[in-house]
């Protein structure tokens, strides 16, 4: 029996072709900070940079911490000072990146649907944003922060997917059975991967991500449709 839901954001609650986006939110980041020497392409490549290391976290640190720390091996460490600029971008700028994503009704209804019916609901976006854009895209996405028990970001997390731990984590701080816990995403390698934890899995195939051209087969998939009638909703 499924007790729990965790839900990815990007491409699976709120739609999005991730390159369009990326480059969407690029672009604004960089026209946000060129005021204070950072070089555009630079810029890029030094984020990139800190997304990586987010990624191969191995727990010793935040998310939040890994991404500075070599951040600040790029820029030196009065980068940090300008922290608050990047806050003010995700206040202000970034919610223009809104306007290349979609929207998608069923997502947040089938969220309210699950809530009414007791089920726990967590948010198992991949952590590699800061808390405001996380709760901004939530709310992209027709739903509020309030709607999940848990939504992961880089401030509270220490580990990124697609490495198991971090569905290892979410599963022990929300104190959860794995087997009791279904995990729905678009990404093949960073959603399906909670799999290997004995966690149930659904592809929800609307905006899919598989890399290496896995097969589907094995997984259960489909659009929001499909998955409220696996959930008999």
């Amino acid at each position: 029996m499924i007790r729990t839901v965790f839900f990815d954001l990007d491409g699976t609650l709120l739609p999005m072709d991730q390159d369009v986006f990326t480059k969407a939110y690029f672009k604004r980041l960089a026209g946000k900070l060129a005021p204070l020497g950072y070089e555009a392409q630079q810029l890029v490549d030094s984020i990139w940079r800190g997304t990586a290391a987010m990624v191969k976290n191995d727990g010793g640190c935040s998310n939040e911490e890994a991404f500075w720390n070599c951040f600040c091996e790029i820029y030196g460490e009065k980068a940090r000072r300008d922290i608050p600029v990047f806050e003010e971008y995700y206040r202000v700028e970034f919610q223009d990146v809104r306007e290349v994503c979609g929207f998608q009704p069923a997502a947040a209804d089938i969220v309210r649907a699950l809530k009414e019916r007791g089920y726990r609901l967590a948010l198992a976006t991949n952590p590699l944003f800061p808390a405001i854009a996380t709760e901004s895209r939530i709310r992209w996405a027709g739903l509020e922060p309030s709607d999940f028990e848990r939504y992961t970001t880089y401030e509270n997390s220490r580990y990124s997917k697609p490495n198991p731990r971090y569905y290892e984590e979410l599963l022990k701080e929300l104190d959860c059975a794995p087997e009791e816990t279904l995990m729905v995403g678009n990404d093949v390698d960073e959603d399906m991967v909670a799999e290997s934890l004995g966690m149930k899995v659904f592809l929800l195939t609307d905006c899919l991500i598989n890399r290496e051209g896995r097969e589907l087969e094995r997984y259960l998939r489909g659009g929001f449709g499909e998955l409220r009638r696996y959930l008999e909703i």
